[in-house]
């Protein structure tokens, strides 16, 4: 891809959701990957805290820095020529929206567009907005809460839980947020929030109805140490490489071929 590229903003992002063009997003971690990602048309790269299970090898993402995060944060943005970046604030980076915006701050140096941080922190949404900073917001299944919940379930199933999840949606889009990422949470009920919300809906494990979805990019290229979970799916099957391989993936999102039925709950 040509230095002339454009670089997508969320104003491109948001124009996606507008005209009905699925959004296609994969987590990056490194300058390699990030060009080959880059070169592929992927429109989003989140700089996962999933990086601490499938870089760092650990069972959990709770052991990630802002370090850490800057550190590869850096490491993609330097890579890139088209796809908009987003990069997670790891756990208890945001306990207050001072310290959320200092962590935050730390992340935009390194090269990202927006930051994505997890649960209904309308607090510390609004401040970062009013800071400059966008913000991806983060519902359904909450990997830096796994000790409160006990495990990585589906959230969402019963009435009450899902209107819960619907009401916290639309009041992260109140604070100010940009993007959505909707995480194992059923199908029917990430649809309604995406028809509810003017912001775009990104989904892992939440069906074919929003507006977009992201993969963890090791499960998807079947490399990771970790079991691939149900919504994934081994790209790399039949594909000549990477490139090949994501670039499929690419194709099957924008086609709505992916997630089918036995990725979704």
């Amino acid at each position: 891809m040509n230095q002339s590229v454009k670089m997508l903003t969320i104003r491109d992002v948001s124009a996606m959701k507008q005209r009905g063009e699925k959004i296609s997003c994969l987590t990056a971690y490194d300058a390699s990957f990030s060009a080959i990602i880059d070169q592929a048309g992927i429109d989003l790269m989140l700089v996962g805290d999933s990086l601490g299970m499938v870089i760092q090898g650990s069972d959990a993402t709770l052991q990630v820095s802002i370090r850490d995060m800057a550190y590869h944060t850096r490491a993609v943005c330097k890579a890139r020529r088209r796809a908009f970046v987003v990069a997670d604030l790891p756990f208890m980076t945001y306990p207050t929206p001072l310290v959320a915006a200092q962590n935050a701050a730390k992340l935009m140096r390194a090269g990202a567009q927006m930051v994505k941080l997890e649960g209904a922190r309308t607090d510390c949404i609004r401040f970062l907005v009013d800071q400059g900073i966008p913000v991806c917001g983060h519902l359904g299944l909450l990997p830096q809460s796994i000790n409160q919940l006990g495990g990585y379930r589906v959230q969402g199933r019963e009435p009450a839980d899902a209107e819960k999840i619907l009401t916290e949606a639309l009041q992260v889009q109140e604070a100010g947020a940009a993007l959505l990422v909707l995480e194992c949470v059923p199908a029917d009920l990430a649809g309604e929030i995406g028809k509810q919300l003017a912001i775009p809906v990104i989904g892992i494990g939440a069906g074919a109805d929003c507006d977009g979805q992201v993969l963890v990019l090791y499960d998807m290229l079947d490399i990771g140490i970790l079991r691939r979970p149900r919504f994934s799916m081994n790209f790399m099957k039949g594909a000549a490489g990477v490139e090949e391989a994501i670039r499929a993936y690419r194709l099957a999102v924008k086609e709505g071929r992916f997630p089918a039925a036995e990725h979704s709950y």
